[in-house]
């Protein structure tokens, strides 16, 4: 690209796809838990996500933590898709249930999706599943919205 990016006059689409395409780098939470954005929509977003050695509890198995982050950033970025350029969000609820242990060094999908948006709320989904389609954990997010004043 010969013109150079600028995140502030993007919308929050834009910006999730620059990611994505390695145009921008990406957050540094992907650095604490492996998320690697897959694919992105309006509304909708796709990480591949993995656990390690990392992210175990003091009993071996993969912390809750490791879900619960995961499913905020899935459900948030869904999000953030929904966003013009200047506007930003807060997580304000995460609802999330565990279905059965996250199992380690295991490659699993992590999808959120946006179910409603309103004047200053956007209600999402996610989950994660391994690639035949066992659920691991859901969630249900409200993110706060905060617009631009004209």
């Amino acid at each position: 690209m010969s013109q150079q990016l600028n995140p502030a006059t993007m919308s929050g689409l834009e910006i999730l796809q620059a990611m994505a395409e390695g145009v921008f780098p990406h957050p540094s939470i992907c650095d604490t838990m492996p998320m690697q954005c897959v694919d992105v929509s309006e509304g909708q977003v796709h990480f591949s996500v993995q656990a390690d050695d990392r992210h175990l509890n003091p009993m071996g198995g993969v912390h809750g933590g490791f879900a619960a982050t995961v499913l905020d950033s899935v459900t948030g970025c869904a999000t953030h898709t929904t966003l013009i350029a200047g506007e930003s969000y807060g997580t304000v609820d995460l609802n999330v249930k565990m279905v059965r242990p996250i199992p380690k060094n295991t490659a699993l999908q992590a999808k959120g999706k946006v179910l409603n948006v309103s004047k200053t709320v956007v209600i999402s989904e996610g989950d994660i599943r391994d690639e035949n389609g066992k659920l691991y954990a859901h969630c249900t997010a409200t993110c706060v919205i905060t617009r631009q004043t004209k």
